[in-house]
């Protein structure tokens, strides 16, 4: 058996004369999605799958649908004879542009069986002497394919090896998704041993020394694995000693490293390449001096060996010298492995004579977080989901390490300034025009966040609670919002969803009733909820900082003290009232103890605002108001017609009665929309409702069940009784009868003196989830009827319109105000887990967007 072996991701050509058995080969050994056949795309382009004047057409088809596969990491097999040169070095081009290896598997088979194979298919007509040609071509192939590219050629000859061979598939050297950590990455050492030894040893590890006293080796109780990010010698006084340590560390297996530009540059010098002597490499090569000959020839070999970059932790952590690209993770090409080492420079240099740097940092767009070294900062900084901790030990700042998953930095200051930096480690390295260089540590670069094409344009989004699809237009219309009118878009890290109600009652003259919200619930298995007072305000997000100078609060978001946001994102009041508002919540929650309780220095905070009237009192003077006032003046004039009419016997009772019902239900519409009017004066006569701590620096609180939201509500109530309203709940058991009994009549008396009704919630808290593990709605809001008569009209409760309305549909609200809810609580974990701002802006862009779905705004 002949065991072919293959990278898992490759462009594999398979190689060989018509009849011998490619296609055969293909069904056998690959999937069928798998296989791109030149005969097949022939028929494609010319409905023909012989016309071999189609060829160059099929062909160019064919390797745009192979670039596509390989671009989204598929393996790509090509049934086609191959044995042209052209046509090969079309394979390689292909394969080169998206970094992965070509591959040629060839069929040697004898030319008379193939003949008879050819002989046998009606669609085959050309002559004997075509397949003498084919043949003398793959003898001329053969010995050609490893020097036009191909990084692997498997040769079968004759049937029997062909049917017994077998496809092994091999992942490739940076492929080492099955370690998981917990890692150290350690920053660029630059022959900095004793600093190395020490912050080692500040991690917790233990070092191993030889007879000589000389560290060869560290291991970790906890079991940790450190990784190195290159650039281990040069400059620095003892690149040996380094050298010694790492690589034993790495032979037992508790470290990993990949190779720096210094590194790869020793290499070419102890292999007698011609190479400047500069950037300390001169000091290497007279530390080395004094090692003994075969130590040197081990680093050689050491050098030699160390692959680009590593993808780890199931893909979710690259480690690369000088940082990589999403498309080249994972990928093996010398392109790769060039811009690990170096990176990607303009051509330009700065005024130290350095090479100005690309910033691909700030157009990082990868799941994965890359972390590298390469270019010295005096801080480590975060942007998008990237880090350098280079931090120029050689040059008398840090070493520093980062620990993963847990993102904490550690660093040990250097002994000295061993060598003197062509550029001072203070000054922020160039970057090119189109970008900057540095950005504080504490937050994302003004510059450095958001791009158009992140929310642009149909979009399909796998949020880690679901997937959506945003529609073109419907971005185009989130964007008209979030360019004119919404706040900064770097403080507004949340949306709230929208809210379906409970399933239509079946309760005499109700058209939502406790009754159905409760067994909603039930059915999603849910057996213990609370149900709190809907206060009828205007829902209001609130995110404060503790002060507007720290730089905590401030960094995180940009400057300023906090923002008091609409459900759409737009700014409440807008400028002093929103300032005074805040000031307001932050002097409560000082008061209330929740910025050392919660360690923050900043809150995220769900509301209401109330009165209606202080937001939307234009809405209730242009589209409420206008029907009571229309009403009260026709009514009257009409009954009293009416009247007349009935006084002269006419038959007008019906009609007369009906007027009056109406009348009826037009003062109590014209009840229901003032009772949620009352005068402000600025902050004067607002109030502000709580119900839930969405997050705080490094935490987001949605997995926290709803009494610890409603209690922390409770004492900002405390803190300022005049500004916070509380919410009136109860907490239900939905076995207990009584209790499910007593908090309807408490929903009748809610909703009796004017209340707009409650809103049943999980007990859990908003990340509650059924027993198969889906979401469940975070609330279901249940109406009192004079409410929603300011929904759906006056005379909405006439049996007619009743019987009606209860054939509402209720699919589309409650599905949109699941993937609403989904979107915010991964938001939520993105700003607790510190994600970069578009990472968090494509998920409230798309919150924003399902806004503009056809769904009935009535429910």
């Amino acid at each position: 058996m002949s065991s072919l072996d293959i990278p898992e991701l490759a462009l594999v050509a398979l190689v060989g004369v018509s009849g011998s058995g490619k296609s055969t080969f293909a069904r056998r050994h690959f999937a069928p999605t798998q296989v791109l056949s030149s005969d097949t795309f022939r028929a494609m382009v010319a409905d023909d799958e012989n016309d071999q004047s189609a060829s160059a057409d099929a062909f160019e088809v064919l390797h745009h649908v192979a670039g596509k596969r390989l671009r989204a990491g598929r393996l790509t097999v090509v049934d086609a004879t191959n044995l042209q040169q052209h046509a090969r070095a079309g394979l390689v081009t292909v394969a080169r542009e998206h970094d992965v290896l070509p591959v040629a598997i060839v069929l040697d088979v004898p030319e008379p069986l193939c003949w008879e194979r050819t002989q046998a298919r009606p669609d085959r007509t050309f002559g004997r002497q075509v397949l003498g040609r084919m043949q003398r071509d793959l003898r001329r192939s053969v010995g050609r394919l490893e020097r036009e590219g191909f990084r692997k050629v498997h040769v079968l000859r004759g049937v029997e090896e062909i049917e017994a061979a077998e496809i092994r598939y091999e992942k490739l050297f940076n492929d080492r998704k099955e370690l998981t950590g917990p890692f150290d990455i350690v920053g660029d050492v630059h022959g900095c041993r004793a600093e190395l030894e020490a912050l080692l040893l500040r991690l917790g590890w233990t070092l191993h020394r030889d007879e000589q006293g000389r560290p060869v080796n560290a291991t970790n109780p906890e079991g940790r694995t450190a990784i190195f990010v290159g650039d281990l010698v040069d400059r620095g006084p003892d690149s040996p000693g380094v050298l010694r340590l790492v690589m034993g560390m790495v032979g037992a297996g508790t470290a990993l490293c990949v190779p720096g530009n210094h590194e790869q540059k020793l290499l070419r010098k102890l292999r007698g390449r011609n190479v400047t002597v500069s950037h300390g490499l001169a000091e290497t090569l007279a530390q080395l001096d004094a090692e003994e000959p075969g130590f040197v020839a081990e680093i050689s070999a050491f050098v030699d060996g160390l692959v680009s970059h590593y993808v780890l932790d199931g893909g979710r952590l690259v480690v690369a010298h000088a940082g990589l690209k999403a498309e080249y993770q994972g990928r093996a090409s010398g392109r790769v492995r060039a811009f690990a080492l170096f990176g990607e420079t303009t051509g330009e240099t700065d005024e130290y004579g350095l090479p100005v740097r690309y910033p691909w940092a700030r157009d990082y767009r990868g799941s994965a977080m890359v972390v590298y070294g390469h270019t010295p900062t005096p801080t480590p900084e975060w942007v998008n989901n990237t880090i350098c901790i280079d931090t120029g030990c050689v040059f008398g700042g840090t070493l520093t390490a980062l620990r993963y998953p847990s993102r904490e930095l550690v660093s040990v200051p250097a002994a000295k300034e061993y060598y003197p930096p062509a550029r001072p480690l203070t000054a922020a390295p160039a970057a090119s025009p189109s970008g900057s260089a540095g950005r504080p540590a504490t937050g994302e670069r003004d510059d450095l966040g958001l791009d158009l094409r992140d929310v642009t344009g149909r979009r399909h989004l796998d949020y880690g609670y679901g997937t959506v699809t945003v529609p073109a237009e419907n971005a185009a219309a989130a964007l008209e919002v979030m360019s004119r009118f919404a706040v900064d878009p770097r403080w507004l890290p949340w949306l709230p969803p929208t809210m379906a109600p409970c399933s239509t009652s079946t309760v005499d003259g109700f058209l939502e009733h406790p009754a159905q919200a409760f067994e909603d619930y039930r059915r999603a298995g849910v057996d213990r909820v609370v149900c709190e007072e809907k206060h009828m305000g205007s829902r209001a997000v609130v995110l404060v900082c503790r002060d507007e100078t720290d730089p905590t609060g401030a960094g995180r978001f940009g400057p300023g003290d906090g923002v008091v946001y609409t459900r759409t994102g737009r700014p409440f009041f807008g400028g002093a009232l929103d300032r005074a508002l805040l000031s307001r919540v932050r002097a409560a929650v000082g008061s209330a103890g929740l910025w050392a309780e919660l360690d923050t220095a900043w809150l995220l905070l769900d509301c209401e605002l109330l009165p209606w009237s202080a937001k939307a009192g234009a809405l209730i003077r242009e589209q409420y108001a206008p029907v009571g006032a229309a009403g009260r003046a026709a009514l009257p004039a009409v009954l009293d017609a009416l009247d007349r009419a009935a006084g002269r016997e006419l038959p007008v009772a019906d009609l007369r009665a009906r007027m009056a019902r109406r009348a009826t239900d037009l003062d109590r519409y014209t009840e229901a929309y003032r009772s949620y009017v009352r005068p402000t004066d600025g902050l004067a006569g607002v109030t502000l409702a709580p119900f839930a701590v969405l997050a705080s620096e490094g935490a987001s609180h949605a997995g926290r069940d709803h009494g610890w939201h409603l209690a922390l509500a409770d004492r900002l109530h405390g803190a300022d009784p005049e500004l916070f309203t509380p919410t009136r709940r109860r907490v239900v058991d939905l076995a207990d009868e009584a209790a499910v009994s007593a908090t309807t009549e408490w929903w009748l008396e809610l909703t009796g003196a004017g209340g707009e009704g409650m809103v049943v919630k999980p007990y859990a808290g908003l990340g509650a989830r059924d027993a198969d593990g889906r979401l469940l709605q975070p609330g279901l809001k249940c109406r009192g009827r004079d409410y929603l008569r300011i929904i759906y009209g006056p005379e909405y409760a006439e049996p007619d319109q009743l019987a009606a309305l209860r054939h509402r549909s209720l699919g589309r609200k409650r599905g949109l105000a699941l993937r609403e809810h989904g979107l915010g609580l991964a938001a939520l974990d993105r700003l607790a887990e510190g994600a970069p701002l578009w990472r968090r802006h494509e998920l409230v862009f798309a919150i924003l967007a399902c806004e503009s779905e056809p769904v009935d705004p009535r429910l």
